[in-house]
């Protein structure tokens, strides 16, 4: 919130004012039509997407509603998954589909996958390589339609698979069954996402992308078919889930969803303590680090199913381990709904520094997203400790089980938070990974603030200038593919979306106006698939600025800025007449500029001038009306931009 010496100044508003021709210094690279001149977002065709940013009056998207049953069998040398899955597929589109796409992710780890190909020899943070065993093993494929049964021999390519079609589905309703026989070995390192690590008490597998599932069909590009190769992530179709996973029963398993036979699979003593965590504030304990290995604990022999629903999900992945502390407590949603939020981890891990505050930040950064922008439509949420840094899914994340304090609170914050984007505004990540990471780190910055009255705040803040660092060398824009991006630039996705949108709240539109129109395009495309020009455009509309001017250079180039005060003078060489000021745009991008002025005899104000004054020219004067002599002039006092020369953003006039 802006001080109360603060003006929102409108530049033809000032005393007096006036534009100065072009400059001719060969140091300025500003260009006011490069920056206002007329952008034309792209459209779709049939009133699918509005102008003004919402779903339009045809806005269709298709439906996968899944049955899977899977089984973990556990050995030394190679442990797999060997399931099925039956997609209920919902053609909601107008087209015809002469065949249909599924994603195969799991071959993402087959030595030969595009994954592994383009991954440096030197490895990276997913280092895709592949193993030997690495892949989907599809036993068979059947299609259901109009009550005809019959298998498909699949097309497969890299990590996708086609199925052709005997006859064309038809659109506007029309429903086919897919069916799909599959196993696969799990790999140790799961490219960050999923995989399986050896701890004191057993492995802790962590399982997703474990199903082969619906590449998505839009009113964008049809059939959504890039392929999984590691840094980009997912798209997916929204469904209902019921899943059925079968583990050695002394093993404890947590998934997305709620788990629909506890009877079966848990004993008294922990239904009982579960019940009683629905019903707690603070963190309870369903597995206690001293029952692990204790016969009580997993009184079952031989195999055990475990059985889950979620509905209206894009994913579901799900976790096992006999290492397992489980704990949890209640969630307390707005609307005055109940859920709950739990917490998977082995004795490594615990702790009151480290896991043992996992479920406590997992409970409150479900309460603050949902008061703050949506309500989080699922009634329950797991964090797993294991071997990815970061990962996460509808209703589960997964966390690396050796962090601590700020660092844990960081990674499961950030992971839940993804909840929210991409899996309650459901973008497509696989393409434009800012439109998830980035908008996720916006409001893991507004958790981290109110959290434990800010407990964590100075661990995750985001100055301009630290961002500014991150992305000064990039070649790469935002708008960039995951996969085209520099191997040391991904970063920018979440820092750089977030300081943009930090900027347009606190810098251009002001927090009212900024958080309006930013809920307005969450509740509109809730649980739908928003393009980044239906961000722009919803943004534009419910605030009421057309902001063009920055989302062009933001997100779809790499243009720096640099503001500068050029010169101040007095009228007639007069104090008393008031203070001729100019500024300078030296680089490609515009921003407002917020400038603090002291006077001699005391007098600080902070000005806020609209980026309208770089409409024309890249030098704009104004006049002042001072006082008394003026002896100094701050540009973007607070630092809330990127400024890439900070030097000439303070004059100081001589002694």
């Amino acid at each position: 919130m802006r001080a109360n010496t603060t003006h929102w100044v409108c530049a033809f508003l000032l005393l007096s004012t006036g534009a100065v021709s072009q400059p001719t210094n060969d140091s300025i690279k500003y260009d006011h039509q490069d920056v206002f001149g007329p952008i034309t977002w792209p459209v779709t065709t049939g009133n699918t997407r509005s102008a003004n940013g919402q779903p339009g009056v045809n806005y269709w998207q298709n439906r996968a509603d899944y049955i899977i049953h899977a089984t973990l069998n556990e050995a030394t040398d190679d442990t797999t998954i060997t399931g099925d899955v039956t997609v209920n597929y919902t053609n909601n589109s107008p087209d015809n589909l002469d065949y249909l796409w599924m994603q195969l992710d799991q071959n993402l780890f087959r030595p030969d996958s595009r994954g592994a190909a383009v991954t440096p020899y030197t490895g990276d943070r997913f280092d895709v390589k592949g193993f030997s065993r690495g892949g989907y093993r599809i036993k068979s494929v059947s299609v259901t339609y109009k009550g005809q049964t019959y298998n498909v021999d699949p097309v497969i390519t890299d990590a996708r698979m086609q199925l052709r079609l005997r006859n064309p589905m038809t659109g506007k309703g029309d429903k086919i069954t897919v069916k799909v026989e599959y196993s696969f070995s799990i790999p140790f390192y799961g490219a960050d996402r999923m995989g399986r690590r050896l701890f004191k008490d057993g492995f802790v597998y962590e399982l997703a992308e474990w199903y082969p599932r619906m590449c998505v069909y839009d009113d964008v590009e049809g059939w959504n078919t890039l392929p999984y190769m590691g840094l980009g992530e997912f798209y997916c179709e929204y469904g209902d889930f019921d899943y059925y996973v079968t583990t050695p029963a002394n093993m404890t398993v947590v998934g997305s969803g709620d788990l629909q036979n506890a009877a079966q699979v848990l004993t008294p003593t922990q239904i009982s303590r579960l019940a009683h965590a629905r019903t707690s504030d603070t963190t309870e304990m369903i597995i206690k680090p001293e029952e692990i290995n204790l016969a009580a604990t997993h009184p079952f022999k031989g195999m055990l199913t475990w059985h889950f629903k979620m509905l209206n999900s894009r994913d579901v992945a799900w976790a096992a381990s006999k290492a397992f502390i489980w704990d949890a407590a209640k969630v307390n949603f707005p609307s005055g709904r109940k859920g709950i939020a739990m917490s998977a981890y082995p004795v490594e891990s615990a702790g009151k520094d480290s896991w043992g505050r996992s479920t406590e930040y997992l409970k409150n950064s479900m309460e603050i997203y949902s008061k703050a922008f949506y309500e989080y439509p699922w009634n329950s949420a797991t964090s797993v400790s294991g071997v990815a840094l970061g990962m996460e899914y509808p209703g589960i994340v997964f966390c690396l089980a050796n962090l601590k304090n700020g660092d844990l609170w960081g990674d499961v914050t950030h992971e839940i938070g993804h909840n929210w984007f991409p899996m309650i505004v459901g973008s497509n990540e696989r393409k434009y990974m800012w439109q998830d990471e980035g908008f996720n780190t916006y409001i893991n910055d507004y958790a981290a603030n109110i959290f434990n009255h800010g407990e964590y705040r100075d661990t995750v803040a985001r100055s301009a200038q630290r961002v500014l660092r991150g992305y000064k060398n990039s070649h790469d824009p935002l708008m960039t593919a995951p996969e085209a991006i520099g191997l040391n630039d991904y970063g920018q996705y979440y820092d750089k979306t977030a300081l943009g949108l930090h900027m347009l709240r606190n810098v251009v539109l002001g927090p009212d106006r900024f958080d309006y129109a930013f809920h307005e395009y969450i509740k509109h495309w809730a649980l739908k698939h928003p393009l980044p020009y239906d961000f722009f455009r919803a943004m534009n509309d419910a605030a009421g600025e057309d902001l063009n001017w920055f989302f062009k250079p933001w997100f779809f180039t790499t243009w720096k800025l640099d503001q500068a005060v050029q010169s101040v003078k007095y009228v007639k060489d007069t104090v008393a007449n008031g203070a001729l000021i100019t500024i300078v745009n030296k680089e490609k991008m515009a921003m407002p500029v917020d400038l603090k002025i002291t006077q001699e005899n005391g007098t600080t104000e902070i000005l806020h001038l609209p980026v309208n004054v770089w409409q024309r020219n890249s030098i704009w004067t104004f006049k002042y009306p001072s006082t008394s002599r003026i002896t100094s002039i701050v540009i973007d006092p607070n630092k809330l931009l990127p400024d890439i020369d900070l030097s000439n953003n303070v004059w100081k006039a001589d002694k």
